[in-house]
């Protein structure tokens, strides 16, 4: 464990540069609830998305960064807001009707479209421990109806009462001049609608704990601050549960630095130091524009799962968090042999780089031994070739070029095989079209046919790649890579592909020489 410890406080891998904050933070011991706390918030409003999944996946290597660290405990809290008050209805759920009449009432008090739960936040926070526990994240779940009605957050109330003016003064300059004019920290939720109101804040009273506003019809209704008669707005309310919960460490994106940094202003009024963290970046779509829920240009976990692992969109959330990255689908494929890669390296590694490793983050110190010897490229260009419409077809040229593997020992690789052919169908035949190979093409494909006719039956892969290497450095090709595009774009249909000696020899040498054979004679451009 020393050892394992020096080489983590040496770790370069942002996720133990994020931890050594929190060591720093209570270098003196641990704090007085006894352990650090990790948080990450979440808007009940929709379904989880893949923002979601990011924030929970980053926070999680952050807290096992420290784990090596630190012996002081840690947990981990998934905080739903679930008493906001319905803003908008959602484009993308049923009875749409109905939910409008609920407009401004707290999301558990609104009735769940789809009929399952008791509420629409119900509902929405049951998708989300069902997306979280699918992923075999460690968490604690927490409602924000729940710890407002049963008193959790009384005291933080009461301290955002003592400090109203305080916190009204560090609002109200970020505010618009005609939102300011009604702006108040606390939202009351009315006793004839059990709507949550957006009104004026017209007195305070500390030492009664209440505050007194001016309701939707004009009267002054006095109320108490605690007990889930009131809840905050969502900045004063981020401080709030920052400062009532101890919370430690919580990242958010770029977007919300501001917000951060008005939430960072109001825990310290409140008494209490603000929690450590990061901003990441946004995602771009592959036109280089931010992603939007509302405009659909995104990618979503449903829509990334269909075609790869949930190892491989970890270790995207991995990679460099504060640059902007494309989220797209052609990023998909590279994702998840990159994810092979580092799984197959991790092994021969020295202590010291494995923590360098994103397989280690992705499984917290203990990958899986080598998931697969053929890669992601490589199935797909397989399934691209063979047109293949089931995983029988991709499984017999397998069986063939790694005899001892089968789907039911080799489970990873089975399941590669599915996203691939999925992928294939959807990304990849749609757009495939094939090159008429050129005179000086054609010359080196007729010498690359005959090399592979004349090789030993027992050539390997790494024997026809020497032969495929050879064949281009004979050829005028401005550099090898035009080489390679033109076997692509002639043999598969594409611009990129795979290693061309282990494609053949996962094809087989006979089906890659009718291939040749083929793309010389026309057939398939």
């Amino acid at each position: 464990m020393t050892d394992d410890r020096t080489y983590a406080q040496a770790a370069r891998a942002w996720p133990f540069e994020e931890a050594r904050k929190l060591v720093d933070r209570y270098k003196a011991g641990a704090p007085k609830k006894g352990y650090v706390l990790f948080e990450t918030g979440y808007g009940p409003s929709g379904l989880p998305h893949i923002g979601t999944f990011g924030e929970v996946v980053r926070c999680t290597m952050v807290r096992q960064a420290f784990q090596r660290l630190s012996d002081i405990p840690t947990r981990l809290f998934a905080f739903s807001d679930d008493m906001d008050g319905l803003r908008k209805v959602p484009t993308n759920v049923p009875n749409q009707e109905m939910l409008q009449k609920f407009i401004g009432m707290p999301l558990t008090k609104v009735p769940d479209p789809f009929g399952t739960h008791e509420s629409f936040g119900h509902h929405n926070n049951a998708m989300l421990r069902g997306f979280l526990d699918g992923f075999g994240f460690e968490y604690e779940f927490k409602s924000s109806t729940e710890l407002y009605q049963a008193g959790v957050f009384d005291q933080g109330l009461l301290d955002v009462l003592k400090h109203y003016q305080a916190i009204m003064d560090v609002m109200l300059p970020s505010l618009r001049e005609e939102r300011a004019a009604s702006y108040s920290p606390f939202l009351p939720v009315c006793r004839k609608t059990g709507r949550v109101l957006q009104v004026p804040v017209l007195e305070t009273n500390v030492a009664a704990g209440t505050i007194v506003y001016q309701d939707e019809d004009g009267s002054k209704v006095e109320t108490p601050v605690t007990g889930g008669h009131c809840k905050l707005q969502w900045k004063p309310d981020w401080a709030m549960r920052w400062h009532v919960l101890g919370v430690d460490y919580e990242m958010s994106g770029k977007d919300l630095i501001p917000s951060v940094q008005l939430g960072n202003k109001i825990c310290e009024i409140l008494g209490s130091p603000p929690p450590d963290g990061f901003n990441y970046e946004l995602f771009l779509d592959d036109k280089g524009q931010k992603i939007s829920k509302s405009k659909g240009n995104g990618l979503s976990v449903e829509e990334w799962l269909e075609y790869a692992p949930p190892e491989s969109l970890a270790l995207f959330m991995y990679q460099k968090p504060r640059a902007a990255k494309r989220l797209y689908f052609d990023v998909i494929p590279r994702a998840v042999d990159d994810y092979l890669t580092f799984v197959e390296k991790f092994d021969g590694e020295a202590p010291a780089q494995k923590l360098e490793n994103p397989a280690w983050h992705i499984h917290n110190g203990q990958p899986p031994k080598a998931a697969s010897a053929l890669t992601y490229g490589i199935l797909l260009n397989l399934a691209s070739v063979a047109n293949a419409e089931t995983k029988d077809t991709l499984w017999g040229f397998i069986s063939k070029y790694q005899p001892d593997a089968t789907p039911t020992t080799a489970p990873f690789l089975d399941k590669l095989v599915g996203y691939a052919i999925n992928y294939y169908r959807d990304h990849v035949k749609p757009s495939k079209k094939y090159k008429a190979p050129d005179e000086m093409e054609r010359a080196a494909l007729a010498e690359l046919l005959a090399a592979l006719e004349a090789a030993p039956e027992t050539a390997d892969a790494a024997e026809l790649q020497n032969i495929v290497f050879e064949v281009g450095k004979k050829h005028p090709f401005p550099e090898l890579r035009a080489w390679f595009k033109a076997l692509y774009e002639t043999l598969l249909g594409q611009e990129t592909g795979p290693r061309m000696g282990s494609f053949f020899a996962l094809y087989g040498r006979k089906n890659s020489i009718e291939l040749i054979k083929k793309a010389l004679e026309g057939k398939l451009a």
